[in-house]
This record gives structure tokens, sequence and C-alpha cells, in this order.
């Protein structure tokens, strides 16, 4: 389905609330995880430069932030990239930090050099969606990377300097796993640092793969107490180098808790187990 850009829904992170939004990519790249229903029927493209270079000169000059919008804005390769970082920072040339989505697969498309320039031309924060640290998980949502792939990736963005969110899902492994999958993902986050690990809780959209796999008996989401559960592994599990944000305020959380790891794991941990009442 081709729409203007303009008539988009636009996605983008709570953190990014306040920020000057500017439009780079139209649908998603990949578009093929079973639990997304986001871009399902808005065929891929990219945003001319005109129409970006439009977008900034009706900016506001004393603009500091800009976060990227659309589902990858890094698929767009080094060279666009880079012309799209000049071009704000000429606009904007009070402009100090530049953000965006990023996905394992595309970031795997720069070399660790690029990403350096890339930085200091301005790009300083992606948010990854890493989703579980298990290779079983990511292939049945069909994320299109593996576990090692995304540590490589990461471990590639802390040489170039570029910080990250890691973005995750609890319930996505199904009933009975949600543990395991807790332990596996905290200890794939422990190899990397991040900036945050941002929670999201898994919801079963309407005409998505993944729906299709509840309705043929493939796959049993788990419910709430399990799903509490394995946020606490996560808490349990997760040994961070640096100090790092453990945030479950996004609104499909079903507690709404933030802390900085390590120091706050014991008080995240009991508000955890007060929410759902387990010990």
């Amino acid at each position: 389905m081709q729409i203007s850009y303009k008539e988009e829904t636009l996605y983008y992170p709570q953190d990014e609330m306040y920020t000057c939004l500017l439009p780079v990519t139209s649908g998603c790249s990949w578009s093929r995880c079973a639990f997304c229903s986001m871009y399902k029927n808005i065929a891929y493209r990219q945003i001319s430069f005109p129409d970006i270079e439009a977008e900034l000169r009706s900016g506001n000059l004393y603009t500091e932030k800009v976060f990227l919008t659309g589902a990858d804005p890094m698929s767009i390769g080094y060279d666009r990239m880079k012309r799209l970082l000049e071009m704000i920072r000429r606009y904007l040339p009070y402009c100090h930090r530049v953000g965006a989505y990023a996905s394992v697969k595309n970031i795997a498309g720069y070399s660790v050099e690029e990403l350096s320039v890339l930085h200091d031309a301005g790009l300083r924060m992606l948010y990854i969606g890493f989703e579980t640290g298990r290779d079983d998980v990511l292939k049945l949502m069909d994320k299109g990377h593996t576990v090692l792939e995304a540590v490589e990736q990461a471990q590639k963005l802390n040489e170039a300097k570029i910080p990250f969110c890691t973005v995750i899902m609890y319930g996505i492994a199904g009933a009975g796993e949600s543990v395991e999958n807790a332990v596996a993902t905290a200890s794939m986050i422990n190899r990397f640092s991040t900036q945050k690990v941002i929670t999201m809780s898994l919801i079963i959209f309407n005409n998505t793969e993944l729906n299709h796999m509840v309705k043929r008996g493939e796959f049993v989401p788990p419910d709430g107490r399990e799903r509490m559960i394995e946020i606490r592994a996560l808490l349990e599990n997760l040994e961070p180098e640096k100090p790092t944000i453990f945030d479950t305020t996004h609104p499909s959380n079903i507690i709404k808790i933030s802390g900085t790891l390590p120091w706050e794991r014991q008080k995240l941990i009991k508000d955890v187990e007060r929410h759902a009442e387990i010990s």
C-alpha cells in the first residue's frame, strides 16, 4: 500500500516524546516479525532527500534533539545516513543528538569505522529490538537474526561508541518458558554494554502470524504471574559492567518500575514481588 509518509502513524520511543521527529523511511524493510502489526500494510520506501530537506527547513533552528522516524532508518545505508546527518547539522546547528530505531540485521551492514563516523556526525542513540536471547524463539518469531549476530552487532556499536537501548519482550517464549528465556536474555545482554534495558510485554495483535499461531494452538502465551516471574528472573541475572537503567514503563508492561542496575536490583525485585505477590 503506497500512501504519503505524512499520512502514516508515527511510532517513537516514549523517551523521545518531546523530540523533533524527522521522517526517513516508510514501512519496514523486514516486516516479517510474527508478533508485529505496525507496518504490515505499508510498502517499504525511503523518504526522498528533497522531502527531508523541506521538513528541516521548517524546523526550529534551536532544536537540540532529532529522532529519525520509520521502522529502521539505518536501512538507508552508510552514504545516505552520513548525508542525512550532515543535512541535519546544516539546518539545525544546535542539534547535539540524533536517535533512531535500528535492527540487528541492518546494523550488520555498517563497519565499525562507518559507525564511528556517524557517531561523530551526530548519531548518538539507537533503540534496538533484541527481543530475546534464545535462538529458537528468534526463529519462531522470524526476527531475522541470531543471538550471536545480536551480540556481535551490539559489541560493534560499543566499539564505535554509539549508545543504544536494548528492547526485550517478556512472554515471547510462551507459557512455561519464561524463566529459561529470562536467563538466556540476561546472558546475552551481559555480553555488551547498553544504556538502558527497555522491557515490553508480549501482546497478541490481530492479523499477525503470532495470532494465527495462537489460534492453531501452536503458541500459548504465559499468564500475568509467569510474566512477573520472568521480570524478576531478568533482574536476578542481569550483571552489567556499567550502571544500566532497567525500565518497564512502556505502556505494554504489566508493571511500571524503573531503576539502575546493579545498585537498585533488590529494590526492583521487591517491587515486582510485592506487585505479583510472589516470593
